[in-house]
């Protein structure tokens, strides 16, 4: 069914699942130049063996699908009702966006939600074949080359070239030939279209730059031309340089992209290989480094830390590598030896142990974001920390809203949604993280940006944090470290300008003192916030706000999870210039010096 155009400023995909591995959101950029060499297509050639390049999985999109629903051309995606896109025959309105969703009508123009009728159809079932083929034929006639005028199907072109080459496949399954025949061979002449586009229009190196290189490659694949397996072999040759770092981090600063890039790159060389091309060593050694720096992102429950664009996502137990003991919680698989790991691209990952002195569940782990600025799939995340201890998340990310460009997903960015200082008239900079101290039963790091510096110090035995944030400026300011907590927690005072957060019945607490530094406190401010487990699982809560406001300010935080029976105390001293933070919880003392140039010590 012809329409007129529809354009969109941004364009996205939620968060869906292969497997076990959490595939997030996706979202544009600004669209990048043209690539100046462009292969001139012309007729096909015979096509390579069908089952060279592997189909692509559907990511989950088909699920809420079911052939019985594309019968009646009915779509549905994420939390949308199941809509009717079409007249029943396979015409369909391209244009309908009844919940003006980015997300909704780019996943409309990906084709993805036609998988299950593509998998009948491949097993033979015609009538499936049949209607598939009339929605995917009825896409093609609607959106004429090069379609970017509809952002919709711009953004899903890598989508839909591998629902093609899909089809194409189930095609031939289904009708037990070798050659398409005639009626079909319309897929062919997509197919190169496609490749076309996606030569001219490479978004480099991030997901969507790999996902395009593997669908540009699986055309090539698929129909035997061998320059478009060239170019983009070459483009995933040059794209892992700077998708994936020498040392494991991604680029695109999110725990949950960074593990769907695990995914991605070792679909690239199983893609590769199938069709002859031998994956570049560097992709090789470089997904392996990323699924240590993923184990290391493990949190003690076994999910990732929640970090950028990222829903709640449980680290995928991938056999033969760190992730297994990670993702099994150490029931399987071998044992990762490094307990902390620090990466130049932003990202400080600890933990207390991997569950040799005690369970796995009962360590406490961290994460510290620091870098450059934010981008792709960053959040203004950084000096904040998530914390797990006791079984339980102690503080938490604001997660991430989803693509809708609306206040939530401005919230979600934005540094009010982290644990952090935040300074008033002060916007987001690199930060640098200055000095670093791994021992046995303390890590100490030190942070530093725009007019700000954070000291941290986690303790093992007792498990707590002590932060030290101290801000300057040339006129006067705001400045409030904020502590996000996990729903459900109700938070009361606990002493001067000190709150304690306890779920109603539950066994375990988390304390948090404000400890007079330099000058006095204020009085706690506690808020209702927002955490976004899934982007539509949005729930209210605690955010606990330690605040001052001069031309400087020194806010000492100390974060202590306990069981809800333990007495939490502490005291200060003062010795030879330095103070002397003295600290119990339950049966368990420590003591923490701070020289007066803010450094923090067990001591």
């Amino acid at each position: 069914m012809a329409a007129g155009t529809r354009s969109a400023a941004v364009v996205v995909a939620a968060a869906v699942v292969i497997g076990s591995v959490a595939v997030p959101d996706r979202v544009s950029e600004p669209l990048r130049k043209p690539v100046p060499t462009v292969v001139q297509q012309s007729a096909p050639v015979a096509s390579t063996p069908s089952n060279a390049y592997t189909c692509a999985p559907y990511s989950g999109i088909e699920r809420p699908n079911p052939v019985g629903n594309l019968y009646r051309d009915t779509f549905a995606w994420g939390t949308t009702p199941p809509y009717r896109v079409g007249d029943g025959h396979g015409d369909v309105n391209w244009r309908l966006n009844p919940a003006d969703n980015p997300s909704w009508y780019m996943w409309l123009h990906s084709l993805r939600w036609l998988g299950q009728g593509i998998r009948a159809a491949g097993k033979g079932d015609k009538r499936a074949l049949q209607r598939v083929d009339a929605i995917a034929h009825d896409w093609v006639r609607d959106n004429p080359y090069p379609w970017r005028s509809d952002a919709g199907a711009t953004e899903s072109t890598m989508h839909r070239t591998n629902v093609l080459i899909c089809l194409r496949q189930a095609v031939q399954s289904g009708l037990r030939v070798g050659r398409l025949p005639p009626a079909y061979r319309w897929i062919d002449a997509a197919l190169l279209q496609h490749s076309q586009y996606l030569q001219r229009h490479w978004s480099g190196d991030w997901n969507h730059g790999t996902e395009e290189s593997l669908a540009l490659f699986g055309v090539g694949c698929t129909l035997g031309r061998a320059e478009l397996k060239r170019t983009a072999a070459d483009r995933l040759t040059a794209g892992i340089k700077t998708a994936i770092d020498a040392q494991g981090s991604t680029n695109e600063q999110s725990t949950a992209y960074a593990q769907y890039n695990y995914s991605l790159w070792g679909r690239a060389i199983d893609v590769l290989g199938r069709c002859g091309v031998e994956a570049s060593p560097t992709i090789k050694a470089r997904r392996q480094q990323l699924a240590n720096w993923l184990a290391l992102a493990t949190n003690s429950l076994g999910y990732l830390h929640q970090l950028g664009d990222s829903e709640v996502v449980k680290t995928a137990p991938v056999a033969g590598t760190p992730l297994e003991y990670a993702g099994t919680l150490g029931t399987r698989g071998t044992r990762p030896v490094q307990r902390v790991g620090v990466f130049d691209a932003g990202y400080v990952f600890g933990r207390t142990g991997w569950g040799v002195e005690r369970p796995f569940g009962a360590e406490s782990t961290y994460s510290i974001r620091f870098g450059p600025v934010r981008r792709l799939h960053g959040h203004d995340d950084h000096m904040s920390l998530t914390y797990t201890s006791l079984g339980r998340d102690v503080l938490i990310d604001g997660g991430h809203a989803g693509y809708q460009g609306d206040e939530w997903q401005r919230w979600a960015r934005g540094a009010s949604a982290h644990n952090v200082m935040t300074v008033s008239g002060v916007g987001a900079s690199a930060t640098r993280l200055t000095r670093s101290v791994v021992q046995e039963t303390s890590e100490y790091y030190e942070l530093r940006d725009a007019g700000r510096t954070r000291g941290v110090l986690v303790l093992k035995d007792p498990d707590l944090m002590v932060v030290l944030d101290r801000g300057s400026s040339a006129v006067r300011r705001s400045y409030e470290t904020l502590w996000h907590l996990p729903a459900g927690q109700q938070v009361t005072p606990y002493g001067q300008g000190s709150v304690v957060a306890q779920r109603p019945g539950d066994t375990v607490k988390t304390v948090l003192l404000q400890v007079p530094y330099g000058e006095p406190t204020a009085p706690a401010q506690v808020e209702s916030s927002w955490h976004y487990r899934t982007i539509d699982k949005r729930s209210a809560a605690p955010v606990v706000g330690f605040t001052r406001s001069g031309r400087t300010a020194s806010i000492l935080s100390v974060i202590v999870p306990a069981k809800a029976t333990a007495a939490v105390r502490y005291t200060t001293s003062q010795r030879a210039g330095q103070t002397l933070l003295h600290l119990q919880v339950g049966a368990v003392r420590a003591t923490v010096a701070i020289a007066a140039d803010g450094t923090l010590k067990r001591a």
